[in-house]
């Protein structure tokens, strides 16, 4: 009775691992946000903490400590770009990169840039 049952549970168990798979596989909602995802400086500035953000513009100065001075037609913000972000790549103030993160609000009026990837465009 226990062979019988073990070989029937492993074929169950491998069809519910592939229908769980495919299942994540297929992505997430892509659809309008509640929150808005900033595409400016500005508008970044505006938003609660953890908003989404994509931004395009130069890094014009390091800052120290992964933290870098960003520039856009509307302003500048503070970036901090984990090391292992850049992957090798140099990136000079003349470049233009975007950068995708989240609004960083701490407890007084400070709001910088967390980002979660850079590109060189």
């Amino acid at each position: 009775m226990t062979k019988k049952f073990y070989r029937l549970s492993v074929p169950c168990l491998c069809v519910g691992f592939a229908l769980s798979a495919a299942a994540f596989a297929q992505g997430g909602f892509v659809g309008p946000s509640a929150v808005p995802e900033a595409k400016t400086v500005s508008e970044a500035k505006s938003l609660p903490d953890d908003a989404k953000v994509t931004l395009r513009g130069n890094i014009v100065r390091g800052l120290g400590d992964e933290k870098y001075l960003f520039r856009d037609a509307t302003g500048e913000i503070v970036v901090e770009i984990d090391d292992d972000l850049w992957r090798g790549r140099t990136v000079e103030a003349k470049d233009t990169v975007e950068i995708r993160g989240e609004v960083d609000r701490d407890w007084t009026v400070s709001v910088e840039i967390e980002a979660g990837s850079i590109q060189k465009l």
